[in-house]
């Protein structure tokens, strides 16, 4: 009985880390996969490093991207950030 009093704690700590921060963590990680996996050409979108680019080409591990009518560049899935939404 006193030993399962010591581990309460524990346990209930164990638990709240796991719906704070571990559990959020895998939502967001599963929305932004859906999100890469839903892009197609001519969408806009917004790189890790900031930029904002048009989408050319998708292939299976990376998108070709205009930056603008003359430059062309190749990123890494893992490069998008998000979608660019046009703020009126």
């Amino acid at each position: 009985m006193d030993m399962l009093g010591q581990l309460l704690p524990f346990v209930f700590l164990i638990a709240i880390m796991y719906f704070i921060i571990i559990r959020p963590q895998q939502k967001q990680a599963k929305a932004h996969k859906a999100m890469l996996e839903s892009l197609g050409k001519g969408e806009k979108v917004v790189t890790n490093g900031g930029l904002i680019v048009v989408i050319h080409k998708v292939e299976e591990n990376f998108f070709t991207v205009k930056l603008n009518d003359d430059v062309m560049a190749k990123l890494t899935k893992d490069a998008i950030a998000r979608k660019y939404e046009d703020e009126v």
